[in-house]
Formats: structure tokens, C-alpha cells, sequence
């Protein structure tokens, strides 16, 4: 229960990778976190494999100083995710409050959009190499990176390594 009284927010939009999202918000759980669902949209959104949930806030109706921590899952759900400037606005400010961001696959694009990647060494989906590099982070192909507070993992096969080092970072490790 290492994430006891832990609050991480997790994104979710159209399409998102059902893996990528269900598997970290199931061990946040055990860790003793206490997740929230935020989409674009208070509704429901179903995964690339058909998996749904439900976002129990719209991004609208949160404020981003009320969390610990964000997760970000990849699929096709990052393109949706930033055509929301709340959603750009949440990542800007969990980054400049220094707070642990966890993107995997696909979700490097949110943290490119947020225009928080100049510098930093990430990874992400092979694809979306160029999109890193082009928004000034130097890429590596790694099942995890953490640099200082951005977590990036490549897809559902890192999901291990990514949760562990998202745990770490939430409870201050």
C-alpha cells in the first residue's frame, strides 16, 4: 500500500489502448491509490479492443492541483486527448509542479503538445520517434525511462517495468 492517500489522475479518450490504461489503474489500486478517470467528457469511452470505462469527470471539472500523479495511455486516444486544451493545460501544469507523468506508447504526443519535451530523453511507440525528436527529446528504445519526473514506456509489453516506476515516483521514491 505504498500509494496510500495518493490521488492520480488517468486520461481517457476515444480509442485509447484497453491495456494501457486497465492494467496501471489496476496497480495504482493495489497500491492503495485512489484513481480518477478524467476525459474530455463526463461519459463512457471504449478502448481500440472494445473494453470500456467510464471518465467520472470531464476535464473541465477538475483542477490539476488536486493530484499526484497522471497517467496517460497510448492507442489512437492521444490524438483525441489533445485537441482539448484542458487536457494540454493539466499536463503543463502537472509538469511545471514538478508532479510524476507517466506516458506510454502513442501518449508521448500529449507531453509534445505540451511543449514539456525540450531536453529530455524519452521513449514511446517506434512510430512516434520522429514527433519526440522534433519536440526536442532525445529518444531512446528503452521499456521505461524516467527522467526527473516524465515516466515513458514503448506499449503493453513494458506495462511491468512502467508501473513499477510509476509507483516509485508517486510515493517519492
Amino acid at each position: 500500500m505504498r500509494l496510500k492517500g495518493k490521488k492520480i489522475a488517468f486520461f481517457v479518450a476515444p480509442l485509447y489502448e484497453d491495456l494501457e490504461l486497465h492494467y496501471p489503474l489496476i496497480r495504482m489500486q493495489e497500491e492503495g491509490a485512489d484513481p480518477v478517470v478524467i476525459g474530455p467528457e463526463r461519459t463512457k469511452y471504449e478502448g481500440k479492443k472494445g473494453i470500456p470505462i467510464e471518465a467520472s469527470r470531464a476535464i473541465t471539472e477538475v483542477s490539476p492541483d488536486a493530484f499526484d500523479g497522471l497517467v496517460i495511455p497510448g492507442g489512437y486516444a492521444p490524438d483525441h486527448m489533445r485537441r482539448s486544451s484542458e487536457m494540454i493545460e493539466f499536463v503543463r501544469w502537472m509538469h511545471e509542479a514538478g508532479r510524476p507523468i507517466a506516458a506510454i506508447c502513442h501518449a508521448g504526443w500529449m507531453l509534445a503538445s505540451a511543449g514539456i519535451l525540450e531536453g529530455r530523453t524519452v521513449t514511446g511507440f517506434f512510430s512516434i520517434k520522429d514527433d519526440l525528436v522534433h519536440a526536442g527529446a532525445a529518444f531512446v528504445d528503452r521499456e521505461v525511462v524516467r527522467d526527473a519526473n516524465l515516466i515513458t514506456s514503448r506499449n503493453p509489453g513494458d506495462l511491468p517495468a512502467f508501473c513499477r516506476t510509476i509507483i516509485e515516483a508517486v510515493a517519492g521514491s
